[in-house]
């Protein structure tokens, strides 16, 4: 498969319309990786055993009122329904997919905290943390009587609900047909991450696990926009290859991966062979680097997928220099082009500071979108669904993609939450929709152009 893009070149990034990267060629060097893997499983514990009574009773009813957990969330999901001409349960699969998701099904607790509660709980403000479900129980019971709400969470349905938004009306291009594969339990955690997503127009389409249980995460952001992340797993990193994936991961354009999954032994066997799968099938395969921490504990695990399989890379600076085992010292922009040597495409982002797409061996700097930030929960997450938006809609102007990304983060950053809202994502689609069309026509070699079975750009 190989991108089209432009020429590189030293003194200017509108070279940027013609370069091809032939993937075969490119990865014709990474020999079959020998590492071994172990197998390990996690404890499934009952979701009810940490919460309080009224927690509980809270949680039982979340699929009888469809979990949304506050008015405005009530609202959006209803201009959603409106704005989108959604269909309770009717709709119809299509036959092939724009995005498939392959990621942790997490249901977030979101609230808003200051410092001394994090300090009483002995949690180090601005991280994430993998926890049992002991200190998950410890952290919800000292938030009871706080106002949090529930959401179909996980970095990657972030990502996929925002891309769902941007392209479920035709502008710009044919509406886009958007799923996630993942994990959740038969529990009613299970059932209100199910309803939350078709609401959304993301096809949730993995089975519930009998007697699994929902992961969760715990969100707790501090007014100075910083936010800590309590992450119990449950059944969530849990997912298991079968016929019925392949054929879904056949017959999908893009095929993204969430970097969470790399903690289990297990479902890596499952990314290997869906990647392979979508690699047979002409799709791309994008894999998000998610967490510095998950990269250090697999490393060989994450360059075994990414060298042998990864079109895209989606990492913020912090990941990047992970990856490429770099010191703090290293710039972004160096990570981003020491990274395009190995994968055709690479998005690092680096905060209020800017973004760099790397295209072999060079990066394109991407000026931040300015704003007031309120929650910087999501952001690049909302950065991600920008790129495959502009991927999906014919882009070839790396600049300008990235600024279409960096807008669409941007808009997610100055609210509170993780999710891109319905209202803004029209807004932004319309005010693409130009930006698009002149990006697409003013380049012989743009990503859709040359399509082939054998091509990146074979969208």
């Amino acid at each position: 498969m190989s991108l089209s893009l432009l020429p590189i070149s030293s003194s200017s990034s509108s070279s940027f319309h013609s370069t091809k990267i032939t993937k075969n060629t490119l990865f014709s060097s990474f020999p079959p990786s020998s590492s071994s893997i172990s197998f390990t499983r996690l404890h499934s514990l009952s979701f009810c055993h940490c919460f309080t009574p009224e927690q509980q009773n809270r949680a039982a009813h979340f699929e009888q009122h469809d979990g949304a957990s506050s008015d405005d969330d009530d609202e959006e999901e209803e201009q959603e329904t409106n704005l989108l001409g959604l269909a309770d349960g009717s709709s119809l699969l299509p036959e092939k997919w724009d995005v498939l998701g392959l990621g942790q099904a997490m249901v977030d607790f979101s609230g808003v905290v200051d410092d001394d509660f994090l300090e009483n709980l002995e949690l180090e403000k601005g991280t994430r943390k993998v926890v049992n479900h002991e200190e998950r129980g410890r952290v919800l019971r000292a938030m009871d009587g706080c106002s949090y709400k529930a959401a179909a969470g996980g970095s990657l349905s972030n990502t996929l609900v925002a891309l769902a938004r941007l392209g479920n009306k035709p502008i710009g291009g044919p509406p886009l047909n958007i799923a996630l594969v993942g994990s959740v339990g038969s529990d009613p955690l299970g059932s209100f991450y199910r309803a939350k997503l078709r609401r959304a127009n993301v096809n949730f389409l993995s089975e519930p696990i009998k007697d699994g249980t929902t992961g969760t995460v715990i969100v707790l952001t501090t007014p100075d926009a910083h936010r800590t992340m309590l992450s119990y797993q449950g059944t969530s990193s849990t997912i298991n290859y079968d016929l019925s994936l392949a054929k879904i991961v056949s017959n999908t354009k893009i095929l993204v991966v969430e970097g969470y999954l790399f903690e289990l032994p297990d479902t890596i066997k499952t990314i290997k062979k869906a990647c392979e799968q979508a690699c047979r099938s002409g799709s791309l395969v994008a894999i998000t680097a998610s967490d510095v921490s998950c990269i250090e504990r697999h490393y060989d695990e994450f360059w075994e997928i990414v060298g042998n399989y990864a079109d895209i890379i989606f990492a913020n600076s912090d990941e990047a220099r992970a990856l490429c085992d770099f010191s703090s010292e290293e710039s972004p922009a160096a990570a981003a082009r020491y990274l395009s040597h190995l994968v055709p495409l690479v998005s690092v982002t680096d905060g209020i500071k800017g973004s760099y797409i790397g295209v072999k061996g060079e990066a394109v700097y991407v000026s931040p979108s300015p704003c007031v930030p309120v929650d910087t929960c999501g952001a690049g997450d909302a950065y991600a669904s920008g790129v495959l938006y502009g991927l999906l809609r014919g882009m070839s102007d790396l600049r300008a993609m990235g600024g279409l990304a960096a807008r669409i983060a941007a808009t997610v950053v100055r609210q509170q939450g993780t999710r891109l809202r319905v209202q803004d994502a029209v807004k932004l689609a319309e005010s693409f929709a130009v930006h698009i069309s002149s990006s697409s026509s003013s380049s012989s070699g743009n990503l859709q152009s040359d399509i082939g079975s054998d091509h990146i750009s074979s969208l």
